[in-house]
């Protein structure tokens, strides 16, 4: 019965380490800065990018009165600063997963839209960032969620999972961002239920490439699993865990997106809400997700 009456709250926070202060240490320091909470009952998938020297962070904002999520950006951590992102032409499907990555002086982004059944490349527009130009579609064919680019051995790799496939991994690569993306010979690349699913960028510490990745085993956003990888070709891939990474206070119930951005690691993390219209937010999300 106590169930019934609790809902997931998440945040956003943010804390000063680096890459290299992060593997080191084989997790987060203490003293996580979170974003003062509203009535919004989601902010999560929190990306951040630096544009004309302002540091910027695209997210997921979710409220169970209207059951599917939709990417926002803020200013920095400005309370009150978020805009709702425009230019994906997404009507009545969940949104999130905003990855942002930087290729040549431009800012790209590529939003989970799994319910079109594709992953889409957009623009974002630096004069207007909170507006994004749809370039081209990736891939298709299958409900791609959590979507994330890496440039690697002079290839570009997109690494998926597709919605329900627990334990299998998806690739994709290519000689350019406008050429054709070819699927990985093992696909799909069978690895642990903790391995298949993206939790943030990928990422460099000393010549080494990491992959953060969910964890659902104890419970959805559970913990971070991040993955050294070893071997990464178009016919090969090979990683090993390196470490594990639990929510932080006081959003001890969830985390499952890590990114850096100049000394800047920037985190979700969740925590249960006790409330009397708990049982209304579920049952209206449920009825928003027919």
């Amino acid at each position: 019965m106590a169930k019934l009456f609790c809902y997931d709250k998440w945040n956003i926070g943010h804390i000063f380490q680096t890459p290299e202060e992060f593997i080191a240490k084989k997790g987060i320091s203490s003293g996580v800065k979170w974003l003062p909470e509203d009535s919004i009952d989601y902010r999560a998938d929190p990306f951040p990018a630096r544009i004309f020297g302002r540091l910027y962070v695209m997210y997921e904002e979710l409220s169970f009165w209207n059951g599917k999520g939709r990417i926002m950006i803020i200013d920095g951590f400005q309370n009150g600063s978020s805009k709702m992102v425009r230019g994906i032409s997404a009507k009545n499907i969940h949104l999130s997963y905003p990855y942002l990555f930087e290729v040549n002086g431009a800012l790209f982004c590529i939003p989970e839209t799994c319910h079109y059944n594709r992953v889409d490349l957009f623009e974002v527009d630096s004069y207007h960032p909170e507006t994004l130009i749809k370039r081209k579609t990736l891939v298709s064919g299958a409900e791609f969620v959590d979507s994330s680019m890496v440039f690697f051995e002079n290839r570009y790799w997109l690494f998926t999972s597709v919605a329900n496939e627990y334990g299998s991994l998806y690739l994709y690569h290519s000689d350019s961002l406008l050429n054709e993306f070819v699927a990985h010979s093992l696909n799909p690349i069978s690895v642990g239920i903790a391995q298949s699913r993206s939790a943030g960028s990928l990422f460099f510490v000393g010549g080494d490439l990491y992959m953060p990745t969910q964890n659902p085993q104890r419970c959805y956003g559970g913990s971070i699993v991040v993955n050294r990888i070893i071997k990464l070709t178009p016919f090969e891939f090979c990683s090993e865990t390196s470490f594990e990474v639990f929510p932080q206070t006081p959003y001890m119930e969830g985390i499952h997106t890590i990114n850096f951005c100049d000394g800047l690691l920037i985190i979700d993390g969740k925590r249960k809400i006790k409330s009397l219209m708990a049982p209304f937010k579920k049952a209206v999300k449920a009825l928003k997700n027919l």
